[in-house]
């Protein structure tokens, strides 16, 4: 027996209690129990074939009729066995007796088909939720994977300019690569990682991308507190680093300064990055990129009321400021 249908028969008791106690002298008739079984027969057919049929299917003229119909079925079942509506008192009062009949019944249905009602909305509810989380887990899954082929693409490009130059870097290159490859595939398959481990992937991209820079500028990285036993949704974070290098490198071959800091206090990890750029580049095109873009949608679905984001663009610096809280971020 369903939930739902264990509350309408509960209704149905205490209907019957309440019809029992509405007397100076308590007690149930057994006909009071058939009248009651009465409208919860007539609920029951509406609630399980007139609303899936008619209602929910948009065919309400169908429904009206039906369950008049079935109303007046009831009425005429119910007097025949327990009632003196065929007593001879006139067209007028047998008119009369067939709308009160008729009233009461659809007052006592109303109650059943409420009760219906509610539970079929409930229900409807939590199925959208749960398709609303599916779409949700697609979405960040489709997000996650575009990460992959952007990352490849950026540092392919430079691991195929430096091997062009036969530099000696290039091994050193293709193993640093290697090692952040590994942890993409195989470590941010959940939605959540320990922020330790986020904390060393984004060390070792920038010390990737150090190798591009060599002495064209300064780079400096700095960290403060401790990201242990905190949780984080992966690659959020290196997108801002990448675009850090990726605005300076692109429009600048000398002068090159980039700063990023990471602070964790508490449950709220702020990181701010700042790169100088040449105006004569297209930062407009390169704030629009596809990481960007991807990571603030991300942030959007994972973190909604729990992050905040400003990126500015002025006086030959980029800087992006941005604020999480983790405190709702779980082990996997």
């Amino acid at each position: 027996m369903t939930t739902e249908v264990r509350i309408q028969l509960g209704l149905f008791v205490i209907l019957l209690l309440l019809r029992a106690f509405d007397k100076a002298s308590p007690h149930i008739h057994l006909w009071e129990v058939l009248l009651n079984a009465n409208h919860l027969i007539v609920a029951l057919i509406v609630n399980y074939y007139f609303l899936p049929r008619y209602f929910y299917t948009k065919r309400y003229g169908s429904f009206f009729c039906g369950v008049a119909a079935t109303i007046v079925v009831a009425i005429l079942i119910k007097e025949l066995l327990l009632g003196n509506l065929f007593e001879e008192n006139g067209v007028a009062a047998f008119f009369w007796e067939m709308v009160h009949q008729f009233v009461q019944f659809l007052t006592t249905m109303l109650l059943y088909v409420g009760v219906k009602l509610g539970w079929d909305a409930h229900q409807k509810q939590g199925e959208l939720e749960k398709l609303k989380n599916v779409v949700t887990e697609s979405e960040l899954q489709f997000l996650k994977s575009q990460i992959n082929p952007h990352f490849l693409f950026n540092n392919l490009n430079n691991l195929y300019a430096h091997a062009l130059e036969r530099s000696g870097k290039t091994p050193r290159i293709i193993l640093e690569l290697s090692s952040l490859l590994r942890y993409m595939l195989y470590e941010c398959r959940a939605q959540w990682v320990p922020l330790e481990k986020e904390f060393k992937y984004l060390v070792d991209f920038i010390h990737l991308q150090e190798l591009q820079v060599e002495d064209k500028g300064n780079i400096r990285f700095s960290m403060e507190g401790s990201p242990s036993g905190k949780f984080i949704a992966p690659l959020i974070l290196v997108v801002f680093v990448e675009n850090c290098f990726k605005h300076s490198i692109s429009s600048q071959t000398e002068k090159i300064n980039i700063n990023i800091d990471l602070v964790i206090r508490g449950d709220q990890l702020s990181m701010y990055c700042a790169n100088s750029y040449s105006e004569t580049s297209n930062i407009d095109q390169l704030s629009r990129g596809i990481g960007l873009e991807n990571v603030k949608t991300r942030l959007d679905l994972l973190y909604p009321d729990a992050y905040s984001l400003e990126i500015r663009a002025e006086d030959n610096l980029y800087e992006v400021e941005l604020s999480i809280n983790l405190s709702n971020t779980v082990k996997s």
